[in-house]
């Protein structure tokens, strides 16, 4: 893989980097968004893909991304396809921290040491080729403005935004409310960001895939007390029942 290209959990990370005060917006879910996104870009990569809700290696392959390569190899050592919704809740520690320091390497942000309360360490970012966020952040507004299906990175970028909450950062206000509603609605151009948003978000509700269970028989009615499956993102087919309980990792 060439790295002429941002990676997907790079170009999600600037797209969350609040330009004024330095930090990320939405952070314990970003944390999520970035595990979910690595999975999409080694997806487009041709390194893993979809088997109905778990993810499987097709190709094993180093990418020649170090953060991408360690991922897939995790992934590899599982022997078998692991379901989304249990690789994004598992622990993560410092994934953020990673790409944050990658993009300073990199020249894309810079770090700006300051103090919390005149005593505690803190580090902010700042980017400093703002071009490189307005091209993200000009993709997006399209998509959303023009109606037109997006590309696949485009639209599992849209899908993960969403995902973790950028909604209300990107798009703020009563008069963002529509761009929220249809950068929701991009979820449905791409099948791996579907996937793995609607994982993201079932770890920050709390709850982890389990198999569709068989339905009740006609005139049959759910056990009092019982819980639907989540409404799905409109144009999105409902995905399969969440039931048991999973911790999202702090990072």
């Amino acid at each position: 893989m060439g790295r002429s290209r941002r990676t997907l959990p790079e170009e999600l990370l600037l797209l969350a980097l609040d330009p004024t005060t330095g930090t990320t917006a939405q952070p314990q879910s970003l944390d999520l968004g970035l595990a979910g996104a690595q999975l999409v870009e080694l997806a487009l990569a041709g390194r893993i893909a979809p088997d109905g809700d778990r993810i499987a290696v097709v190709v094993p392959r180093p990418t020649g991304d170090p953060t991408l390569d360690c991922a897939l190899e995790l992934l590899r050592r599982r022997g078998a396809p692991v379901r989304a919704v249990h690789w994004i809740g598992g622990p993560r520690l410092g994934l953020r921290q990673t790409y944050l320091s990658h993009l300073e390497r990199c020249g894309m942000v810079h770090a700006v040491a300051g103090q919390m309360c005149g005593v505690l360490p803190t580090t902010r970012y700042q980017a400093t080729d703002t071009e490189i966020s307005r091209e993200i952040r000009t993709r997006l507004d399209s998509a959303i403005r023009t109606g037109v299906p997006p590309d696949p990175r485009t639209a599992a970028l849209a899908a993960l935004a969403h995902a973790v909450g950028l909604g209300k950062h990107l798009y703020p206000g009563n008069e963002g409310r529509s761009s929220r509603s249809r950068l929701r609605d991009l979820i449905r151009h791409d099948p791996m960001g579907g996937l793995v948003a609607h994982a993201v978000m079932d770890v920050q509700n709390g709850v982890a895939a389990q198999p569709r269970r068989s339905p009740a028989p006609a005139g049959r009615q759910a056990p009092a007390g019982g819980r639907g499956a989540p409404e799905p993102a409109r144009g999105v087919p409902a995905q399969p029942h969440r039931g048991s309980m999973a911790r999202a990792a702090a990072h």
